[in-house]
């Protein structure tokens, strides 16, 4: 019920996040370099799955996220410069201008709120287990939380502190780059893992021997946004009215569609 609670309150975050951070204005600073250099600086995760993917062999970037940007890019007339982030290193390389605005399904959590602006939302995901076809023994929600399961999370991701607190049997175990989730859990190392909608697409379009464990009812149901600098606010408007229009116009269900996300896709 506590973790239904706090999910109840961060999906209200994202409708009214703008009122919740630093409230000091710099006027039209990155809207200004924006229009002078024709080129706007995009931060991605770019191992996440269906949202901004690189694939490892032709290095072409695939994902809702890379279509959006591309279109926010062409609404500014400017074009794309792709800064490789991570959830771990998103609120240092946003607030020090690495990049001007982090478009990478970025979950609106209050610890974020307080460093970064976001965007309406655009999506929203639940959080899933991850699991191989043949391990005995996580074969449903109830046998994640018990004692000698080993269960991962992918370091600086939402689950990380969802889970340290939801676990109360379970061992956590924090998976760190260059080490992935998938290998722990093919290795054996690892029973179960954690993860969103996107990501879990990643493994059953691609791995035979992957199991998806949903929670029976809602766990944690998180908005994810466009997150930017505190301290802009007509940079932020820039980037909330994109979200507005592509949710009228079309642009996001058929980004969303092309991704295979149209499930989680936030309407209004």
């Amino acid at each position: 019920m506590r973790l239904l609670a706090l999910a109840a309150k961060t999906s209200a975050l994202g409708l009214l996040i703008i009122g919740l951070a630093p409230s000091a204005s710099v006027a039209a600073e990155v809207a200004d370099r924006v229009a002078t250099s024709k080129t706007v600086k995009v931060c991605i995760w770019p191992d996440y799955y269906g949202i901004t993917l690189r694939n490892p062999r032709t290095q072409q970037l695939t994902g809702i996220d890379i279509e959006l940007s591309t279109e926010f890019a062409k609404d500014l007339g400017a074009k794309v410069q792709y800064v490789d982030s991570s959830f771990a290193k998103l609120v240092e390389d946003v607030t020090t201008d690495k990049c001007d605005v982090a478009m990478f399904a970025v979950g609106v959590l209050p610890a974020r709120a307080k460093v970064l602006r976001f965007s309406q939302p655009y999506l929203q995901s639940d959080i899933y287990g991850v699991t191989t076809r043949s391990n005995r023994t996580v074969k449903q929600w109830s046998d994640i939380d018990k004692p000698g399961v080993l269960v991962a999370v992918q370091a600086g991701t939402f689950m990380e502190p969802v889970m340290t607190d939801a676990l109360k049997q379970a061992k956590m175990v924090v998976v760190k780059p260059p080490q992935t989730r998938e290998q722990e859990l093919e290795a054996g190392r690892v029973d179960v893992f954690m993860t969103d909608y996107p990501y879990s697409r990643r493994l059953l379009d691609n791995a035979d021997w992957a199991k998806l464990i949903s929670p029976p009812t809602p766990f944690f149901v998180l908005p994810y946004a466009y997150a930017v600098k505190p301290g802009d606010d007509a940079w932020l408007k820039k980037v909330d009215d994109f979200v507005a229009r592509i949710k009228k116009d079309g642009r996001l269900d058929a980004a969303a569609k092309r991704a295979g996300l149209s499930e989680i896709v936030v309407k209004k």
